[in-house]
């Protein structure tokens, strides 16, 4: 009656390469890099951009014509808004930082 059922045979895992110079390491690598590369120049540009005196001569602060346009040249040259731009430059700089750290780390772990 109770008939022992003998084990389904699994599919062994396919072995990966570990290595191989076209595994995917180098390319992770080469994404961290040019991440890093991509964030702290956008980061650069934000942080100091705003404070130049090309911020107040661009077509985005003159888009708008007639009587809002005064409002909106005077909200474009506001200190807060150049400030929340470059702030937002420091947050880039920030995470290429963060990114550095995480590539090293994982090198460091890669050795080990």
């Amino acid at each position: 009656m109770n008939e022992p059922v003998a084990p389904v045979p699994q599919d062994p895992e396919p072995d990966s390469p570990t290595g191989s110079p076209t595994g995917p390491g180098w390319f992770s690598r080469l994404s961290s890099v040019l991440f890093i590369v991509f964030c702290f120049e956008l980061g650069l540009f934000l942080l100091i951009y705003p404070w130049t005196d090309s911020w107040s001569d661009n077509y985005f602060a003159w888009v708008v014509s007639g009587s809002v346009q005064t409002t909106w040249h005077g909200f474009w040259n506001n200190s807060y808004v150049r400030g929340g731009v470059s702030g937002l430059g420091v947050v880039n700089v920030w995470i290429a930082i963060l990114e550095v750290f995480r590539l090293f780390a994982r090198k460091r772990q890669a050795r080990s």
